[in-house]
């Protein structure tokens, strides 16, 4: 097995960062943890409503941002696509906070969003993987993530770093949150144990997960189903299919997918669960998975160790535990960033270069 001392001996950059995930987490969290402490003054405190964005992988990455702002910080937000931020905001409103994710720093859409909100006097937060990028310029927070500079083209470890980013944040808003009591040492131990985990789940799994993508490499529809934060990470995992492999994927909600979709189920469309950790859903999850398996669905679980998910499931990843649901998806996602790459090459495609795609959206 291909273990993380041999990072520069894999024939793909995608690969190689992935696996450069474990460091990037140390290197952000300490990073983001040092600023933050420094620039505790530009941290806003006072505004009316809390808006995040981003495109593609940085939305997703808002996206399960926004579910730890509420879960540790207690700080609710919308969270809106760059390129409908203008449409969506009110009219009238002023004063509110804006957190933009991009990991290039100069993406078209986030940066019209960001001139919309400076219009409205609002207090920018930016995570982003550039220093001197114009977003950086433009915040009045810039929070730098450590990723280093990432040479394929679908993004994987600037995904990471953007999660450890926005964890560290939700922390930090936490001890001064009035509105919420969580026991904030007990995250800040599960966040810097994170690097670890990730660690080990690529040293246990990334066979498993190349022999998996063998198994489906003339599957052309695969759907991901996710809940809570791992809804953003189902949407996540799907795009790097999309990017990766050439394949029609899409992420839903866990049971919002029994609402219409369901319709397309059968034996020819594997599908992922990410099942959440804790006991008191599984029960649920297990009743899902059964009604996927009387349409003949190939279901693919991605879970902690259960024995009943596993027997349920005909392929079974398995995540780590430890980590407080709401930082879940820093683990979950590492499986899917996985499959699509074993999936890409498996198929005979070149990952780190999609045909139609580039790294900055002008």
């Amino acid at each position: 097995m291909m273990m993380l001392m041999d990072i520069n001996k894999f024939k793909h950059n995608m690969i190689r960062e992935i696996f450069e995930e474990p460091e990037v987490i140390r290197k952000t969290l300490k990073h983001i943890s040092i600023d933050l402490d420094k620039k505790k003054d530009l941290i806003p405190d006072k505004f009316n409503r809390t808006y995040i964005t981003g495109s593609g992988t940085s939305y997703h990455a808002g996206f399960a941002g926004g579910y730890a702002l509420s879960t540790i910080s207690g700080i609710s937000s919308s969270i809106l696509q760059a390129s409908e931020f203008a449409s969506w905001i009110p009219q009238s409103l002023m004063n509110f906070l804006l957190i933009a994710f991009s990991q290039s720093g100069e993406s078209k859409d986030v940066l019209a969003a960001i001139k919309v909100a400076n219009e409205r006097k609002a207090d920018i937060i930016a995570v982003t993987n550039t220093s001197k990028s114009t977003l950086a310029r433009m915040a009045k927070l810039p929070l730098i993530t450590q990723a280093g500079k990432e040479l394929s083209v679908t993004a994987t470890k600037t995904y990471i770093a953007q999660l450890s980013a926005i964890y560290q944040l939700s922390i930090n808003l936490s001890e001064t949150s009035k509105y919420l009591s969580i026991d904030l040492l007990k995250f800040k131990k599960a966040l810097n144990n994170a690097a670890n985990l990730v660690k080990t789940m690529l040293e246990t799994q990334s066979r498993i997960i190349q022999h998996i993508a063998i198994k489906y490499k003339k599957n052309n529809f695969i759907f991901l189903l996710g809940s809570g934060p791992n809804f953003s990470t189902a949407l996540e995992g799907a795009l790097k299919l999309k990017e990766s492999c050439n394949i029609f994927a899409e992420g839903y909600a866990a049971r919002e997918f029994l609402h219409g979709p369901m319709q397309l189920v059968n034996r020819e469309t594997p599908v992922f669960f990410l099942v959440p950790p804790e006991k008191s859903e599984i029960n649920e999850w297990l009743d899902l998975m059964n009604r996927f398996k009387n349409f003949g669905a190939p279901i693919i679980s991605i879970s902690t160790e259960n024995s009943e998910v596993i027997n349920n499931s005909i392929d079974s990843i398995i995540i780590p535990k430890g980590l407080p649901t709401v930082l879940t998806p820093i683990l979950y996602v590492v499986p899917l960033q996985l499959f699509s790459y074993y999936s890409s090459i498996t198929r005979g495609l070149n990952p780190d270069a999609p045909e139609k795609l580039s790294k900055v959206v002008k």
